[in-house]
C-alpha cells in the first residue's frame, strides 16, 4: 500500500518486509523481521522507537515509509472500561473500532467497510450508507491503534463493527492472516459476523480457517426477518440455516447465531418456539442480544428483562445452548455507527428522535 509518496508498512507481512528492506535499502533480510515485530507485536508509532535498528536505517525509513497514515480522531471511554475510537483514514473517511476489556480477556471489535450496504433497519451504520471496502492494512491498523490504548494484551478479535465482512472477503482473510501470523492472536480467538450472505459463507468455508462464524439471524421466519433485514429477501432463513449446517460439515466449527431482541417484533414466545424448531439438530450456539437503543424509523425498543428471560427459557427447554451478550458501553454510543454519525455532524432527523 502506498500513500502519495511513501510506502505504508502496516499490511505487509514479515516475509514481505524482509524482501522490501533488501530491495529498497540493501539491508539483510532479518531487518524486515525486526520491523514486523516492532509494528505488529509492539505496536509502535514511530521508527525512532525501533531501538535495535541502526540510526541510519531509521532515518532512511522515515524518508520513504510510514508505519500507518491513519489517526484516531475521537476516543470515548465508558465507565465499564470500554473504549470506542473513531479512526480517520488517509482518504478522510472514518471507521469505528472498540476495545472491550473483560476480567479474563481483552477483545476488540473491528470494522471491515466504511459504512454498510445491507440496510438492516435496527442498525446505526446502515443509516449512513456504504462508501467502500477497507483494505487488510486498514483492518489490522484498527487493532494496533486499540492495542496502544490497552494496558493488557489484546487476546480476542471480532469483525462485528461497521460493514459486512463477507462482502470484503479477500481483504478480511488477508487481515486475519496478519493478525494470526504477525500479531500472534490464534484463529480460534477470532470471530467473523455476517448478516447471511449465503454464497460467501460457502466461500469462507473453503479457506478452512478455524475461526468462529457468527450469523446475525434475528428472526426465525422469513416474514419477520425480511422486514428488519432486507438481505433475507435474497437468502431466506431456511437457506441460511442450511448454509450453517454445511459450514459445520466442512470446518467442524459450530456456528453462533446472533439474535437481537426487539420488543414485540421478534421476542414473543412464538418466535422462540419457531427458532428452537428451526435450529433443532444444528450444531450451534444462540447468543441473545437485547436491543441497544439506536434511533430508527420504526422506533424499535428494548424488551423488558422478563421477556428476555422467557425467550431464553423456551430455547433452553428445547435443548438449544444459549448465551446472553454481556452489554458494554451504553454510555458512549456503543452501537456501531453512532459515534461516526455524531462526529460527522449529521443531525438525527426529527422522525428518528426517541418518542
Amino acid at each position: 500500500m502506498q500513500t502519495a509518496t511513501k510506502t505504508v508498512l502496516v499490511g505487509l507481512s514479515a516475509a514481505q518486509l524482509r524482501a522490501w528492506v533488501s530491495e529498497t535499502f540493501g539491508e539483510p533480510a532479518y531487518r524486515g523481521t525486526q520491523l514486523a515485530k516492532w509494528i505488529y507485536q509492539k505496536a509502535v508509532t514511530t521508527f525512532e522507537q525501533m531501538s535495535d535498528l541502526p540510526a541510519a536505517l531509521r532515518a532512511r525509513l522515515q524518508e520513504v515509509a510510514v508505519i500507518s497514515p491513519n489517526t484516531i480522531s475521537v476516543i470515548q471511554r465508558s465507565r465499564d472500561g470500554t473504549v470506542k475510537s473513531l479512526l480517520r483514514l488517509a482518504d478522510e473517511n472514518e471507521v469505528e473500532c472498540v476495545l472491550l476489556p473483560y476480567d479474563d480477556r481483552v477483545s476488540v471489535c473491528l470494522s471491515t467497510q466504511v459504512g454498510c450496504a445491507m440496510g438492516c433497519r435496527f442498525c446505526a451504520t446502515a443509516q449512513g450508507g456504504y462508501t467502500r471496502n477497507l483494505t487488510a492494512s486498514e483492518i489490522v491498523d484498527q487493532l494496533l491503534h486499540l492495542q496502544r490504548l490497552s494496558e493488557r494484551r489484546i487476546s480476542h478479535v471480532v469483525l462485528m463493527g461497521m460493514g459486512e465482512p463477507l462482502l470484503n472477503l479477500e481483504n478480511v482473510v488477508a487481515s486475519l492472516r496478519l493478525i494470526h501470523d504477525e500479531v500472534g492472536i490464534g484463529y480460534r480467538r477470532i470471530t467473523i459476523s455476517t448478516v447471511g450472505i449465503v454464497p460467501k459463507i460457502y466461500a469462507l468455508a473453503e479457506y478452512d480457517l478455524p475461526i468462529t462464524l457468527a450469523i446475525s439471524l434475528h428472526a426465525p421466519d422469513d416474514e419477520t426477518r425480511s422486514k428488519i433485514m432486507p438481505v433475507n429477501r435474497k437468502w431466506g432463513v431456511d437457506a441460511l440455516i442450511q448454509a450453517a449446517r454445511d459450514y459445520f460439515e466442512k470446518t467442524k466449527r459450530r456456528v453462533t447465531f446472533e439474535y437481537l431482541l426487539l420488543r414485540e417484533v421478534n421476542d414473543t414466545p412464538w418466535h422462540a418456539q419457531e427458532l428452537a424448531r428451526k435450529l433443532r439438530g444444528v450444531p450451534c450456539l444462540v447468543n441473545l442480544i437485547p436491543f441497544n437503543y439506536v434511533p430508527t424509523p420504526e422506533h424499535f425498543q428494548r424488551p423488558e428483562m422478563a421477556r428476555v428471560q422467557r425467550f431464553r427459557q423456551i430455547l433452553e427447554q428445547a435443548g438449544i445452548e444459549v448465551t446472553q451478550r454481556v452489554e458494554r458501553g451504553h454510555d458512549i454510543d456503543a452501537a456501531c455507527g453512532q459515534l461516526r454519525g455524531k462526529h460527522r455532524g449529521k443531525p438525527i432527523p426529527l422522525a428518528l428522535q426517541p418518542r
